[in-house]
């Protein structure tokens, strides 16, 4: 059985692009040999590795257990020439960090700044995701580092404590839901339903969490409008056209007059962790990045 980086690395692309044509083209392999590749492995093994049919080709179940060995290989590779770059004039790592919304607009901007002034032979790829999400990709070793929500399902991963990251409802003080409420300091996230909400644009790993949370309730979120930042959000709230979903500390943050509100939902008390598959198996400066997010005041 002696299969090499290029065989693993065009099995990789034929399993995520669905077709052995896609992933010959991703490799830079011509076709005929991709497909002798395949073959051979195969032949190797003993075992189909790809069910082909008229939509492409999928991995089996062997091939998807090689898939997962596959990933692992080109990953620890990929982070020896990473562990190697330092010594090597021109090269830099990369350290690849998936998080959640109030992550990233909340807590990293200042922690990665700090990090990258004190690191500068390294680039971190930054991407947003909802939680689900990051707990998988890291479990598929697509990731080094990711951010979530406490309320994920992260138990085969490796955690640390981050941030706490409690969501809470903004409003004018003259609307009329901040009315009927009075001196209340709490609401139940489906008792606001039936108002007009100012979501996050595009595709807000928040505004999809949310979402889902009113889908549980078998009900819906209506957003009049979509803005891209939380500020955007605030201003808009505070003249009245709808309600506000978001952190508390974006809501301590803005210079608006909101009424501001706790969300007695057990998923609002929200606390983000740090999640990595294995700490020990992660090149120095990613548990380097680790350290830093685990402990701000490290710079």
């Amino acid at each position: 059985m002696r299969f090499d980086l290029t065989d693993l690395k065009l099995f990789i692309h034929i399993a995520d692009s669905g077709s052995i044509t896609a992933g010959a083209q991703l490799a830079h392999l011509a076709l005929p040999s991709a497909s002798a590749r395949i073959r051979a492995m195969e032949e190797a093994l003993n075992v189909p590795l790809l069910q082909r049919g008229r939509r492409g080709a999928e991995p089996t179940e062997a091939g998807r257990t090689l898939l997962q060995h596959a990933r692992a290989i080109t990953r620890q590779v990929e982070d020896m020439h990473a562990d190697l770059a330092q010594f090597a004039t021109g090269l830099k790592g990369q350290v690849r960090l998936l998080c959640n919304t109030s992550a990233m607009t909340e807590f990293l901007p200042d922690a990665l700044a700090a990090f990258l002034k004190a690191h500068p032979q390294l680039s971190i790829n930054l991407e947003e995701r909802l939680s689900r999400d990051i707990v998988q990709a890291l479990a598929d070793g697509v990731a080094d580092i990711g951010i979530v929500s406490d309320a994920s399902d992260h138990s085969a991963l490796q955690t640390f404590p981050f941030r706490a990251d409690p969501l809470v409802l903004a409003m004018a003080r003259s609307h009329p839901l901040a009315q009927a409420l009075g001196h209340k300091r709490h609401i139940a996230f489906g008792d606001a339903l039936d108002h007009d909400f100012i979501g996050l644009a595009g595709d807000s790993a928040l505004q999809q969490y949310a979402a889902e949370q009113a889908a549980r309730l078998g009900r819906r979120m209506h957003c009049k409008i979509r803005l891209r930042s939380f500020e955007a959000i605030c201003r808009m709230a505070a003249s009245g056209a709808g309600l506000a979903l978001l952190p508390a500390t974006a809501a301590r943050r803005s210079s608006e007059d909101l009424r501001v509100v706790k969300l007695s939902d057990a998923w609002a008390d929200r606390k983000l962790l740090i999640c990595v598959r294995d700490q020990a198996a992660l090149p120095g400066y990613a548990r380097e990045l680790v350290a830093a997010l685990r402990n701000p005041s490290s710079g």
